[in-house]
């Protein structure tokens, strides 16, 4: 369920400049230069700043499913952009030749290939769509098509419900993240898996499962990976989601976001080396206080919202979607944007709110549980009813809610987390008259869409908030030190991201 917002955007099309002369900043451009270093987040201060500005706009499609995710072609300069809104199962096609003024100039109809399309990438002008099969339980497939004339080039058979499908950077290697999802019921639970795909050997593909690591799971599991899917076993619980290739091919991180964790991926063998537990964020910490609640605060009526940053006794699974990775000095840095999802199925739901008659807290754990089962308080968190029941009777004495409202910089070989956001998201967004009040209860801004791009001898970092409908820009040069730089209004539920750097953009401006 990503939507789109390309940097450019399928809805929103930017342009970034290098360098803004001093006459043209805005005041608040101006005052972002000279921010301090917050050293509770520990962002540095911005210094030189690249700077992001709309140019145009395109609607497709509308509702749930419209404008999702999104691939550039820089020799027709063809923008595809999934399209699954209401009544709708395909890929549109936008000329992008003069991104001031996009238009639509066609489509591809996917219905007629026996699936729902979910994701594309494109490269060497080969357009490549991951369909979900009807039922999603069934294997998916990775549609090739020609980005001049859309003919098809090849179908090719992967795992279940591939929802994100990218080339490796040099374009030999096409790869799936099959998630492999249940029904509804939860009677079937398919597989979790990755699937390589050869270019260059006749579109042969590898399709590689995890019930290799079934030996391990307790140990990941006291590091946060979670293993809990009705009646699953280690390869079915695993559902991989997302996506990131080493620049020189050799390696991919995939995101298991159920599972709160990340696997590593030899693409030289076509085998998976590791996986690495993301573990807990503690919003009890120094920095990392949450609003909890979606409605009021202490000694305020329940039915007056109310925005209330503070700590609490609340552990979050980072559980994230998108992934990027950078390399800097050898070490592979890996960027995630940590949304949280929950499963909630007819057959299975793990969703309970911390002031339902079905949570009791420890009295140890939580001497105050009466005032923090209140609905201005933690009442109304959602928390997850697979974790911290280690009490008397099932009693929580621990809660764990879903997603970690940040980004974080994990050490791509061993998982360690070199950098959190912490609270900085959420509280910019308040700053910014743009905080999703209503969501306080589940996932704040829900940073879900995460890409970097480079700018002159600038990395940078964008990420997606799909509850705030806006794109953070940063500047990771310094991949320890993260330092922020603009905020950027979009249309509703930004999720996939897409950068084009200045080489590939049709008008020679990094978007």
């Amino acid at each position: 369920m990503r939507k789109s917002i390309l940097l450019i955007s399928s809805v929103l099309l930017l342009n970034a400049c290098t360098k803004l002369d001093s006459e043209e900043q805005t005041g608040g451009q101006i005052a972002e230069r000279k921010e301090k270093e917050n050293t509770s987040t520990g962002f540095a201060a911005r210094q030189e700043s690249t700077s992001f500005a709309e140019i145009s706009s395109l609607a497709i499609g509308g509702g749930q499913g419209a404008a999702e995710i999104s691939a550039y072609d820089p020799s027709t300069k063809k923008l595809f952009v999934v399209n699954n809104s209401t009544g709708n199962n395909r890929i549109e096609v936008v000329d992008l030749t003069n991104p001031a003024s996009p238009v639509v100039i066609g489509n591809i109809n996917i219905a007629i290939y026996g699936g729902v399309v979910n994701s594309v990438d494109v490269s060497n002008g080969t357009l490549a769509a991951a369909i979900e099969a009807i039922p999603k339980t069934n294997n998916g497939k990775v549609l090739l098509l020609k980005t001049t004339d859309y003919s098809v080039l090849a179908s090719i058979t992967v795992g279940a419900l591939p929802d994100m499908v990218t080339f490796s950077p040099d374009g030999n290697l096409i790869l799936t993240a099959n998630e492999g999802e249940p029904n509804e019921a939860y009677t079937i639970d398919p597989v979790g898996t990755v699937s390589i795909i050869s270019v260059n050997e006749n579109y042969s593909v590898t399709t590689l499962d995890f019930s290799g690591f079934e030996s391990r799971a307790a140990q990941l599991k006291t590091k946060g990976f979670r293993i809990f899917g009705n009646n699953a076993s280690f390869a079915q619980d695993i559902e991989p989601e997302y996506i990131a290739v080493s620049e020189n091919s050799k390696k991919a991180w995939v995101t298991l976001q159920e599972n709160n964790g990340m696997a590593l991926i030899d693409l030289n063998s076509k085998t998976i080396t590791d996986i690495l537990p993301f573990g807990f964020k503690d919003y009890n910490a120094p920095g990392n206080s949450i609003d909890a609640s979606d409605e009021g605060g202490t000694n305020i009526p329940t039915l007056v919202p109310v925005v209330n940053f503070n700590s609490w006794p609340v552990y979050g699974m980072y559980m994230p979607d998108a992934i990027a990775v950078l390399p800097n000095n050898n070490v592979p840095f890996v960027f995630t944007a940590n949304e949280g999802d929950q499963r909630e199925y007819a057959g299975f739901n793990e969703t309970v709110r911390v002031g339902s008659s079905a949570v009791t807290l420890d009295p140890t754990a939580f001497p105050n549980a009466p005032f923090l089962k209140q609905n201005a308080n933690l009442g109304r968190l959602n928390i997850t009813n697979t974790l911290g029941r280690t009490g008397a009777n099932g009693a929580y004495t621990g809660l764990y809610s879903f997603g970690a409202r940040s980004f974080s910089i994990w050490h791509g070989l061993t998982g360690e987390l070199l950098f959190d956001s912490k609270d900085f998201i959420d509280k910019k967004a308040f700053e910014m008259g743009k905080y999703p009040n209503g969501r306080s209860d589940d996932k704040g801004s829900e940073p879900e869409g995460i890409t970097t791009g480079r700018v002159g001898n600038k990395n940078l970092l964008f990420v997606g908030l799909e509850r705030a409908n806006a794109v953070m820009v940063f500047d990771v040069t310094n991949p320890v030190k993260p330092s922020y730089l603009q905020w950027l209004n979009t249309g509703v539920g930004p999720e996939g991201l897409l950068f084009l750097s200045a080489e590939k953009s049709p008008n020679g401006k990094a978007c």
